[in-house]
């Protein structure tokens, strides 16, 4: 009898690689996606920036040392305040801020702070100060830091009221994160509805939509948002205005996400499998959000992620100009309106802090987006 050799038994190794290699073949659509964004060391850097940028507008009034409200005449326009965690004797006493007092500059009668070295301030953590409601339901009056009584503390400043800078971009993060993100959505539903209905039935139902979409395009952004905002009465509280501006934003933006849905629409509409589906009586709807939406989900997802920076810079836009958010309630476009002269930019320039987290915020979405355009493209 001929004699059989048994295969050679696999390493550990071997067989953690055989594992790896067939959960990659057997892995579905959106796992490949998840592999290849986390190996986006851009985007995953721009997740977290995200993520903690949220994190922080969810819980803002706890890390907040003040509310929108809450002023100090007497420190109107002081620059960010010095944080120190030693002595003049050189002792270590952990974070404290000195006592300051205004003077008036006899050339320029600018405004000058300076430091008392006799008066120290210990800054400390989890303090009780001004009370607030966390997400509008849980009362509580518990901060992340806050300075001894007597003490001021203004990490970015303050502006021409004497508020404090470092608390209204906080808060002020509530509104100009969620707007954008809210508007996105609404654009996102309206674009892809009106995109598949356009695409899938065309006929008269596609002239009309590509007819309104051409009017809106035509529009020039700025005549439009002041026509839309005029249009929002006076006096309304900030939580009907947040909704409304949410509500423009998505008006406007839903535009291209729908000529680009029609044109998907268009070219799958014809295919055997959409055309199986017709001869076996499954309705249109049907038809549309499980047969041919699904076919570039990931181009969606993608442009609902790169749309949100765009919504963004629109909400901050419409807020620089007045046509947005008006105080007390506050974005980073409100607080950017104090930037709007060159002398102001002169003479305190922290209040272009609240740019920079424009910036982060736009730029970070920009890299994610890339990131998610990388991994739903199934050639790379």
């Amino acid at each position: 009898m001929a004699q059989t050799t048994a295969a050679p038994r696999m390493t550990r190794k071997q067989r953690k690689a055989q594992k790896r290699e067939e959960s990659y073949y057997l892995a579905s659509q959106w796992s490949l996606m998840a592999r290849k964004l986390g190996k986006h060391k851009l985007a995953r850097f721009s997740l977290v920036i995200l993520g903690f940028l949220y994190f922080v507008a969810l819980f803002g009034n706890f890390f907040a040392p003040s509310d929108l409200v809450s002023y100090d005449g007497a420190s109107k326009d002081m620059p960010p305040t010095q944080v120190h965690w030693f002595t003049e004797d050189g002792e270590f006493i952990g974070p404290f801020v000195y006592g300051t007092s205004m003077t008036r500059d006899p050339e320029t009668y600018k405004k000058v702070f300076t430091e008392n070295k006799d008066e120290i301030y210990r800054i400390r953590f989890f303090t009780h100060g001004v009370s607030y409601k966390w997400l509008g339901l849980i009362d509580s009056d518990l901060h992340l830091f806050g300075v001894e009584e007597g003490g001021k503390l203004f990490l970015f400043g303050t502006d021409s009221m004497g508020r404090d800078l470092f608390s209204r971009i906080i808060l002020g993060s509530q509104v100009s994160l969620t707007i954008p993100f809210a508007g996105t959505f609404l654009s996102f539903i309206l674009g892809l509805l009106l995109g598949s209905v356009s695409g899938y039935f065309g006929g008269w139902v596609d002239n009309v939509i590509q007819r309104v979409i051409e009017v809106l395009n035509s529009l020039p952004s700025l005549p439009l948002w002041m026509a839309l905002s005029a249009a929002i009465p006076a006096g309304i509280p900030p939580v009907q205005m947040y909704l409304l501006i949410t509500v423009i934003l998505s008006f406007i933006g839903w535009t291209g996400l729908a000529r680009v849905v029609r044109g998907k629409f268009m070219s799958l509409k014809n295919e055997d499998y959409v055309m199986a589906a017709r001869l076996a009586g499954v309705s249109d709807m049907k038809i549309i959000f499980k047969h041919l939406v699904p076919g570039f989900m990931s181009y969606l997802i993608v442009s609902l992620t790169l749309g949100i920076p765009g919504m963004i810079i629109g909400e901050t836009s419409m807020s620089f100009l007045g046509l947005g958010i008006q105080s007390p309630a506050t974005s980073w476009g409100v607080l950017l309106k104090d930037a709007q002269q060159i002398q102001n930019i002169a003479n305190y320039p922290w209040r272009l802090i609240p740019l920079v987290f424009v910036v982060i915020a736009v730029l970070a979405f920009n890299f994610l987006g890339d990131g998610l355009r990388d991994a739903a493209d199934p050639y790379k």
